[in-house]
């Protein structure tokens, strides 16, 4: 008999899951998504590592076209403005899978329109999550229900299922940054080598910038802001003061960049993740943890999740949930480790520490030690 599966949330992780069970025909399952569709117009870049694209092509990610999708060389590394040191990406590649960018809608369309139209439905928003003897029952606001043998909860960092299933309101924590994205024409970049991520580190900021395909660069500036309550100023002078009392007033040249349209929010990261009190309830994505952005690895860790539920999903054991959770959990300490860090040094201010920080990474960047402990293990699974 087959196992019904009711998946919360059409984002990456969610669609990532469903194409996944899709190939299996012990499953039958339903994305259900509370927007009246999918936001296919929002153009900005995501990092895919290895980790990822090894699952992608189970889907066929691998026969896309190149001209939308970008396979950057290396990693640049620059102290405001000048070039400290280079990272080889190339090295964590193999032949099929390699590090690639791209815009995220070009992502979830691509993981839609792999699915069959009917297994997504729309304007679905969780109202009561009920566990019966051996199904749990969803039901939603607009009086449709379903009860299902396992729910996986994949609704974002604010996800309002999750604290509607705990009987718990969940906050996440303000990570005292805010993020500033644009996208800008390739044609109009000169400081930077267009061919690689470029990573500017300078004081409380840093910023990225890179291929999303052959004629777009996504840039995001990570700056840090204590005020919480920041996003009462919504309008662009609060971000341009920003900008340019921060990452711009050290590096002029950066100016041009932001000539375009701009978009702009708060950095929230989750709590400690926590098993859910409801048997074969699942977390997947963001909804089970959100990262801070200094390892490029949400969406990342989005899919590699959806592929290691699918592999518990589909064995032959009782307790599926404690192996997922205690799986994600080891995997997301790992990663939350190094984006910490990383948030640590890219946002120095002393200039002591800068010199130290530049030296020690100049030294460590093509260590073979460096590259398989720190890097290896969060690029590669």
């Amino acid at each position: 008999m087959k196992k019904k599966i009711a998946i919360i949330g059409s984002g990456i992780g969610g669609l990532t899951l469903g194409n996944l069970l899709q190939k299996n025909n012990n499953f039958e399952f339903t994305i259900y998504e509370k927007e009246e569709t999918l936001n296919l117009e929002e153009g900005f870049g995501i990092q895919l590592a290895v980790n990822s694209i090894s699952v992608l092509n189970q889907i066929g990610f691998d026969s896309l076209k190149k001209s939308e999708i970008y396979n950057p060389v290396k990693l640049d590394f620059y102290s405001d403005k000048d070039k400290i040191c280079d990272l080889d990406l190339t090295q964590f590649n193999s032949e099929t899978e390699k590090y690639t960018t791209l815009k995220r809608s070009f992502l979830i369309k691509f993981l839609k329109d792999k699915l069959f139209s009917n297994l997504i439905r729309f304007n679905k928003t969780v109202e009561k999550v009920e566990k019966n003897q051996n199904t749990i029952k969803i039901s939603f606001k607009d009086g449709s229900s379903d009860e299902v043998d396992y729910l996986v909860v994949s609704d974002g960092v604010y996800s309002q299922t999750k604290s509607i299933i705990e009987k718990k309101t969940y906050r996440s924590n303000y990570y005292g940054s805010l993020a500033i994205r644009t996208t800008v024409r390739s044609q109009d970049i000169t400081n930077f080598n267009k061919k690689n991520i470029s990573l500017l580190m300078s004081s409380n900021a840093h910023l990225v910038l890179y291929p999303v395909n052959e004629k777009e660069h996504n840039v995001v500036v990570i700056a840090r802001n204590k005020k919480r309550n920041f996003f009462h100023y919504k309008n662009l002078n609060f971000i341009k003061i920003i900008l340019n009392e921060g990452i711009i007033k050290n590096n002029n040249s950066l100016r041009p960049l932001f000539n375009g349209q701009l978009s702009y929010w708060p950095i929230y990261t989750s709590k400690e993740p926590k098993n859910s009190k409801i048997k074969n309830v699942f977390y997947l994505g963001d909804a089970f943890y959100a990262f801070s952005p200094t390892m490029a690895q949400g969406a990342s860790q989005s899919i590699e999740g959806a592929e290691e539920l699918q592999h518990i999903l589909e064995k032959n054991i009782n307790d599926k949930q404690n192996l997922y959770f205690t799986n994600r959990f080891n995997r997301t300490r790992v990663i939350k480790i190094r984006s910490n860090f990383n948030y640590f040094a890219f946002h120095l201010s002393n200039k002591v520490l800068v010199f130290f920080r530049n030296l020690i990474l100049k030294k460590i960047i093509n260590r073979k030690e460096f590259i398989k402990n720190y890097l290896g293990k969060v690029f590669r699974k």
